[in-house]
């Protein structure tokens, strides 16, 4: 009796220890961690290297097709990512296993997801969008907003919330970020985008502070034609990057670029911020000493489909 006791106890141990080798991931242990991906790293192609750097959209209210699309280029091209866009949790969450069972490498799946999946999604739960949030004075209601947001983006896998907006909404006659942005005093947008950040830190999903270098000044639209932020250096650096400061800080996961002239910052005539070296790396990086994840906006919109050819 005292062996088969001992003999179940190995058997019920060894998958335990087993289990946590294979999927360093679900550990907080950052050594492993980085073990992991250091292995996966030097194994790759240098095809599969610039895959990473991808990251594709899908709706999945378009069906089949659609998803036989994505696994194309799972296939092919072996893509970093996965964004996905409007349709209905059941299909997604379907779509994401299907996916990650097919890649490789584990698939980094994003949303916008701004004020709950209802952003994108049927049949799930609506938060107040940010101009509400931004009316609160408990930031921990905020947080506990941000929090539970990302718990529902976990529950359908999703790793990263392209959130929060940290545009300072200071022209009324901005057409896309309006009530997406927490208001129009940057002190006040920062402390209710740090809160929002900190709550999805608590369910370990990534965020992102966006649109870089600032998007709330502007009376275009980035999706239709590129807006130009026509101010001096001096008053970016006072305003529109001040939220960005501050979430660097305090650790925020990542920044996305948006599709915006700036003149003060980029020389060249009508070049989007998005592909701005002197933007992304001199100023980005090498000034506010960012060292995280940078994303694009989408490359559809016409803010950069414009400028080239894809």
């Amino acid at each position: 009796m005292k062996f088969l006791l001992r003999t179940l106890f190995i058997l019920l141990v060894i998958p335990n220890t087993f289990a946590q080798k294979v999927s360093p991931l679900l550990s907080e242990d950052t050594v492993d961690q980085k073990k992991w991906v250091d292995s996966l790293y030097a194994d790759m192609s240098l095809e599969e290297k610039v895959g990473q750097l991808f990251m594709v959209d899908i709706f999945s209210s378009k069906g089949d097709a659609a998803a036989d699309n994505i696994k194309k280029l799972i296939d092919d091209y072996h893509i970093g990512g996965v964004i996905f866009s409007k349709g209905g949790p059941q299909q997604q969450a379907k779509m994401n296993n299907e996916f990650q069972e097919l890649s490789r490498i584990p698939l980094l799946i994003g949303m916008d997801a701004e004020w709950g999946l209802a952003m994108r999604l049927d049949s799930t739960y609506a938060f107040p969008w940010n101009m509400t949030l931004g009316a609160l004075e408990d930031n921990q209601l905020i947080e506990r907003v941000g929090q539970r947001i990302a718990k529902h983006s976990k529950r359908l896998g999703v790793h990263i919330n392209f959130a929060p907006v940290v545009d300072i909404n200071t022209n009324p006659e901005n057409p896309i970020i309006g009530n997406r942005s927490f208001g129009e005093n940057k002190e006040r947008v920062t402390q209710k985008a740090l809160a929002f950040m900190k709550g999805m830190h608590k369910e370990n999903v990534l965020s992102s502070a966006k649109h870089f270098p600032g998007h709330g000044d502007t009376d275009t639209d980035s999706h239709k034609a590129l807006p130009t932020l026509n101010f001096t250096k001096k008053r970016l650096d006072s305003l529109e990057l001040y939220p960005y400061y501050k979430m660097i800080q305090e650790g925020v996961s990542s920044i996305m670029v948006g599709h915006l002239n700036v003149p003060a910052l980029e020389p060249r005539k009508n070049f989007p911020s998005s592909l701005s070296k002197k933007i992304i790396t001199e100023l980005l990086r090498d000034s506010l000493h960012y060292k995280g994840l940078v994303f694009t906006d989408a490359l559809n919109m016409r803010g950069v489909a414009d400028f080239d050819e894809p």
